[in-house]
């Protein structure tokens, strides 16, 4: 079975997630079969292919919860995950 899930990458104490398919028993940081996007959560930016994943959810792939929170992210700016604006800032 394959599954959308998030691949830990980055550097120690900074991560960077990739969002990848992937065989449910392979290990975290296996080959993937394809990589769908990247998230980074200390900047909260990311960019996911939205395609690829709608591709690999009607081939039957199944979601993680923590990777459907970000394509949901994901979905909400077209593909693109941008950093929230901070309140009373001048643009």
């Amino acid at each position: 079975m394959v599954r959308i899930r998030l691949m830990r990458m980055g550097k120690k104490k900074y991560p960077i997630y990739r969002v990848v398919a992937k065989h449910n028993l392979s290990p975290r940081q296996g080959d993937a079969l394809e990589f769908l996007g990247y998230y980074d959560p200390k900047r909260k930016v990311g960019k996911v292919n939205l395609e690829a994943v709608e591709k690999w959810i009607q081939r039957g792939a199944q979601v993680t919860d923590r990777a459907k929170a970000i394509i949901k992210l994901a979905k909400k700016y077209g593909g693109e995950i941008k950093p929230p604006e901070k309140a009373g800032e001048d643009k």
